[in-house]
């Protein structure tokens, strides 16, 4: 697999982070009569996708989930189009949301079409269940004509039967057969505007079967671990799965499927991001563990700055260490861009390694905020 980098700034510095090489796509859209962009693949920023969960067909309600989406972070939002009503719904959706639209399509190969004619950026196919291959590239030629990019998604609990019967469940192996099968119809159109993704419920395989594409394509991959579960098991193996694969490079857009409110994906997503600094500017909290060596309540500071950095939705890319003792504190809150090391009942204040003050542990939380909200007038 052949990897490029990418810069990513941290502590002033800017470390190499590994990408692999792809080729792009771009999702395009109009809000308010601007036209915009999303790229995927190619080096671009890996971009944060999530689904809606309402019945697209109810527009109003579909175009507020969209924007909730989006106020949390999504850059990219896919909507269902189970039924005709929903395909006849997609164009007012298009024309009022804020960021890009895919169509997720099964089983009817006609709902693809109407929804390049209604105007989406992407349509996600389903290999599993799109139907006949004469269907299939009808849709691929219209993407064509239109310049929109598909989405091959292959799922472990759609594959197709013969695929099923070869391999005898769905192993790393038959995911990344489907894919290529796929693959290959599109190139035998000329269609290149494709981006991938073998998701499965089991976080291991799904590991195996991305990086069976990696290394065999360049096209641009959608990471993600289907039905990974409730908001309490869902970003624990999320974070596995696509966290592994990011952090070796793999990866260019990425869906925390969650059974839960959507905008838990989003932010999951963003966490998984920020904690390989591989997403947009944010502040990053760092929190020891705690033990018996706790100095204060080192549990409600964290409480409170995570909240209040959340509140302010800040944009500047800081490591902030919250550390409770002088074993790893010092060195820990030293290490960071903005630290804190807990003694008892107070706290020093560290920036770029350097004592700046000292504070009483009520203190604390309003202290860091103030420096961060202070940070580029005396960075």
């Amino acid at each position: 697999m052949e990897l490029s980098t990418e810069e990513s700034q941290q502590a002033g510095q800017a470390p190499q982070r590994p990408r692999r090489h792809s080729r792009q796509v771009v999702l395009r859209h109009t809000v308010d009569g601007e036209e915009r962009e999303v790229r995927i693949g190619g080096g671009a920023p890996i971009s944060v996708q999530s689904m809606t969960t309402g019945k697209t067909h109810d527009v109003p309600g579909c175009l507020a989930e969209i924007r909730g989406l989006a106020e949390a972070g999504a850059d990219v939002v896919r909507v269902a189009v189970p039924r005709p009503e929903d395909a006849d719904a997609l164009a007012a959706v298009v024309a009022g949301s804020p960021v890009p639209i895919v169509a997720d399509i099964h089983f009817n190969y006609q709902y693809a079409l109407q929804a390049l004619e209604a105007g989406v950026a992407k349509v996600r196919i389903n290999p599993g269940n799109i139907g006949k291959p004469e269907w299939e590239r009808e849709v691929l030629r219209a993407a064509k004509d239109r310049g929109v990019p598909i989405r091959i998604g292959v799922n472990s609990g759609s594959l197709e039967k013969d695929i099923l019967d070869k391999w005898g469940f769905p192993r790393p192996e038959a995911l990344f057969e489907s894919a290529m099968r796929h693959v290959e119809v599109c190139e035998r159109e000329g269609f290149e505007d494709v981006v991938i993704s073998v998701k499965h419920s089991d976080v291991y395989f799904m590991i195996q079967s991305y990086r069976l594409l990696a290394a065999e394509t360049d096209y641009p991959l959608h990471l993600g671990v289907t039905e990974s579960g409730s908001l309490k098991t869902g970003p624990i193996k999320s974070s596995i799965g696509i966290g592994s694969l990011l952090a070796d490079g793999i990866g260019d857009t990425i869906r925390v499927s969650l059974a839960a409110d959507s905008v838990n994906e989003v932010l999951v997503g963003h966490q998984i991001l920020k904690s390989l600094r591989l997403g947009r500017p944010g502040v990053n909290v760092i929190a020891c563990p705690t033990c018996g060596r706790l100095a204060g309540d080192l549990f409600s500071v964290v409480d409170e700055v995570e909240e209040a950095v959340a509140k302010r939705g800040f944009e500047k890319d800081l490591n902030v260490a919250l550390m409770g003792c002088a074993v790893n504190g010092p060195g820990e809150a030293a290490g960071a861009d903005l630290g804190v090391s807990l003694g008892r009942g107070r706290a020093h204040l560290f920036k770029h390694g350097k004592i700046v003050g000292t504070v009483d542990q009520g203190e604390i939380a309003d202290a860091v905020i103030d420096l961060i909200e202070r940070w580029d007038d005396e960075a």
